[in-house]
C-alpha cells in the first residue's frame, strides 16, 4: 500500500468541472478533484519543482475563476521555456494533468467538441514561467515561482554527497528523505501564501 508523508493530506486539493467527463459519465456533474498526491504519482517524486508547479496552477486557477469552479479543457497553458530544457517538462506535465491542456498528442474531441490538442504551448512570450488563459474570456494570468525563500536544511548537501557516492548507510538515506520532504512541506503548507514564493498577475 502506498504510504506518503502525512502533510500531503493537508495540501488543498483542486476541483474542476470537465464537461467531457460529465457527458461520458466519468464523474457526477463532471467534477474532478486533483490532489498533491495525484501530482506526485504523475511525477514519480515529490520535490520543490513539483510542489511549485502544483502551487502555480492552483493559484492561477483561483485568480482566473475566483468563486467559480474552473473548467477543465477550457484553459490554455503557456510555458516560457523550451520542452526538454530544465524542469519545463515537469511543470508542463503537472499543468496538463490538472487543466486538461495538451499539445498535439491529446484528445481529438467528440462530435467536434472537447478537442484538447494545441492548448499546451512552449517557448511562449510571457513575463513569467507559466501562464493560464481562459478560452471563454481570454483572461490570462502569468505566474513565476521562486523557492529560494524556503531554504533547504544545511545538512542536505553533505547527506546527498554520501548518497551519490554510494557511501550512505540506511540512517543517512532516511534522514535525507525526511529533510527533503520537510522543505516540500514548508513550501506547500507554511509558505503557500508567501508572495515571494509564487508571484502572479493578470495580463
Amino acid at each position: 500500500m502506498m504510504k506518503t508523508p502525512d502533510f500531503f493530506n493537508n495540501v488543498p486539493s483542486i476541483t474542476l468541472r470537465d464537461p467531457l467527463a460529465d457527458i461520458l459519465g466519468a464523474s457526477q456533474n463532471g467534477l474532478l478533484t486533483y490532489t498533491y498526491e495525484d501530482t506526485v504519482k504523475l511525477a514519480g517524486h515529490s520535490c520543490p519543482t513539483v510542489a511549485g508547479a502544483y502551487l502555480m496552477v492552483m493559484k492561477g486557477l483561483e485568480a482566473l475563476y475566483k468563486d467559480e469552479i474552473p473548467v477543465r479543457g477550457g484553459i490554455r497553458v503557456y510555458l516560457k521555456g523550451k520542452l526538454g530544457d530544465g524542469v519545463v517538462g515537469v511543470i508542463a506535465n503537472v499543468a496538463s494533468m490538472i487543466t486538461g491542456a495538451t499539445d498535439i498528442g491529446g484528445f481529438h474531441g467528440l462530435a467536434g467538441k472537447f478537442d484538447r490538442r494545441n492548448l499546451l504551448n512552449y517557448e511562449a512570450d510571457i513575463a513569467g514561467e507559466l501562464a493560464l488563459e481562459r478560452i471563454d474570456t481570454q483572461t490570462k494570468v502569468i505566474l513565476s515561482y521562486d523557492p529560494s525563500s524556503v531554504a533547504p536544511d544545511p545538512r542536505m548537501g553533505p547527506l546527498l554527497s554520501q548518497i551519490a557516492s554510494g557511501s550512505a548507510d540506511e540512517e543517512t538515506k532516511i534522514l535525507f528523505a525526511l529533510l527533503w520532504q520537510e522543505r516540500v512541506r514548508r513550501i506547500l503548507i507554511d509558505s503557500r501564501d508567501d508572495l515571494r514564493l509564487v508571484q502572479y498577475h493578470l495580463g
